[in-house]
Order: structure tokens, then C-alpha cells, then sequence
């Protein structure tokens, strides 16, 4: 019982802190559930960004769900996913009311302006750290020992498909799945 009021709390505190959404939480979530109380990995979150994509939904409320159900099973899935969306259910509530009221006030926008770049930086803080836990190969001290080729050639790839083409995000995860699965058999 005790694990099912941790993993709500935990992840009412990661959703009331989430700001900026999607990419931009995953500092937070390595923070609270890699690092401090080590319910996945950082492979494991890799994981769960890769699988993300190919799934409808947020990233918070799928690292939700599946840390949950690993930590307290189906229960545990669904009381993290409460505890992920109820302070944005919330907000978006209030936020909703508040700009539709005064959103064209210059004030509101000067904010929304500031917010844009901070947000940036957050996904790249959260892109850093997937690419160093995805392609760099490091020892059990965390020094960094080689590359990952494989996963190398599929970033390079999504990157220049992404830059270039208007391909959908399932098609450009399904070209990386198509070139890990070619490495296997080579």
C-alpha cells in the first residue's frame, strides 16, 4: 500500500513541477525515478522515450504508467497516471479560464516569450542525456569507453530524415527498428 502512495506522490510532484511538457519533463523524471528512487534505468527510460513514440499519448503519463506497473503492478500504473495528469488537468483548467480572459494582455505575452527558450533548453538538456545513454558505450564508473555504431547510424539517419523530409515520427522510429534488426543480423 505504502508503494501505491509513493508512486502517486512522487508523481504528483513530477506533474505539478512539468512544466513545458513532453521532452522537456524528462530531466525531472531521471531525476525522481532514475536517480533518486531507482525504479528503472536510464536504459529503461531510453526505452520508454523510444516507445513513447510510437505510442499515442505524453511521455509523463507513459513513464507513468509504466513505472507505475513495474513498481505496483496494474494498480501502480494506474495510480502513477493519476498522479502525473491531475496537476495539469488542474491547471489547464484555471490557465484555460484565465487566458481566455486576458491572453491578449501584453504582460501574458512577454511571458509566453520568455517561456519558449526555456523550454528549448530543457528538451536539450533531456536530448543530451538520451544520446549520451543511447550511442555513447560507458564503464561501470560512467566514463565514456566507445560508440554505440549501430545506434550512431540510426540517429544520423532519424536526424538528416527528420531535417529533410516530412516524414511522420512512426515512420522515422520504424526505419531505426528496421536498422537495429540489420545489425542483428550482421
Amino acid at each position: 500500500m505504502m508503494i501505491l502512495l509513493d508512486l502517486f506522490i512522487t508523481f504528483l510532484i513530477i506533474g505539478v513541477s512539468a512544466f513545458g511538457g513532453g521532452y522537456a519533463v524528462m530531466p525531472l523524471i531521471q531525476n525522481y525515478i532514475v536517480d533518486s528512487r531507482h525504479w528503472i534505468t536510464m536504459n529503461e527510460l531510453a526505452d520508454i522515450t523510444s516507445l513513447s513514440q510510437m505510442t499515442p499519448g505524453p511521455i509523463m503519463i507513459n513513464a507513468a504508467t509504466f513505472v507505475g506497473i513495474k513498481v505496483g503492478g496494474n494498480i501502480g500504473g494506474l495510480v502513477a497516471t493519476l498522479g502525473s495528469v491531475l496537476p495539469s488537468f488542474i491547471l489547464v483548467l484555471i490557465l484555460g479560464y484565465l487566458f481566455a480572459k486576458h491572453g491578449n494582455l501584453h504582460f501574458i505575452q512577454n511571458i509566453m516569450k520568455g517561456l519558449r527558450p526555456t523550454i528549448v533548453g530543457l528538451i536539450a538538456v533531456a536530448a543530451l542525456s538520451l544520446f549520451i545513454t543511447s550511442i555513447l558505450v560507458s564503464n561501470l564508473e560512467g566514463s565514456i569507453i566507445g560508440v554505440e555504431i549501430t545506434a550512431l547510424v540510426s540517429f544520423i539517419v532519424a536526424l538528416v530524415i527528420s531535417m529533410k523530409t516530412k516524414y511522420d515520427t512512426l515512420v522515422i522510429v520504424l526505419v531505426g527498428a528496421v536498422i537495429g534488426a540489420i545489425a542483428y543480423f550482421i
